[in-house]
């Protein structure tokens, strides 16, 4: 385990048992990349609202979670989609997401490594690219890429076969790849040379680079 799983781990425990500055813990470290996610769904107008309903639910039912760090980003992810959903249905709209679910192959994409395109953008363009994805592909790279959610919990999260979810962030990423290079970002690196170190750097927390690595482990 990570020393930030580690950390968020032992503070959603302490959380649960009424700690409200371990709470607070949770909320600073958890809030960005579901506020990401959230974004992806209903668009930057009414992120903030499904995600303090998201946090409300969080809230009320966190004595009933039962897991480590991981499982709990899974957890609050599924809640936000949820809510995401259900704040979708009452407005009348389709997702902020364009394009329906598509048949996914068995196999996935050659290009495993098209995530070098995440490191040339910050936070905000990253999602305004990934929002020009197929639904199920925005679903599975924000999910894996932004939440940090390995493939068995983004899978929960969407009601998918761990493969599917791979498939959809393997064709997503690589989309991504040529959407970045279509915009003007200079060319990305050649997808088998590993970044300096082989992890991705210290940025930011606005950064997606920081998230990266954790996902590199089951893609």
């Amino acid at each position: 385990m990570q020393g930030d799983d580690a950390e968020l781990t032992v503070a959603v425990r302490a959380a649960q048992a009424g700690d409200e500055t371990a709470f607070r813990t949770v909320y600073r470290s958890v809030q960005p990349r579901l506020l990401g996610y959230i974004r992806t769904l209903v668009g930057d107008a009414d992120a903030e609202d499904v995600a303090s309903e998201t946090w409300l639910q969080i809230a009320r039912d966190l004595a009933r979670f039962s897991g480590d760090a991981d499982r709990f980003r899974g957890w609050a992810a599924r809640i936000a989609r949820n809510r995401a959903l259900d704040h979708i249905r009452m407005r009348g709209r389709r997702p902020a997401i364009g394009g329906d679910e598509s048949e996914l192959a068995t196999r996935p994409g050659d290009a495993d490594t098209a995530d070098e395109a995440l490191e040339a953008l910050g936070t905000g363009r990253t999602l305004a690219l990934i929002a020009r994805l197929p639904q199920d592909q925005a679903e599975a790279v924000v999910l894996r890429v932004v939440v940090g959610l390995d493939a068995k919990s983004a899978a929960g999260v969407l009601g998918k076969r761990p493969g599917a979810v791979r498939t959809a962030a393997h064709r997503g990423l690589r989309r991504l790849a040529e959407l970045v290079t279509a915009d003007g970002t200079p060319q990305l690196p050649d997808p088998g040379r590993s970044t300096p170190g082989g992890t991705a750097s210290s940025g930011s927390s606005n950064g997606v680079t920081q998230w990266r690595a954790r996902t590199q482990k089951d893609m």
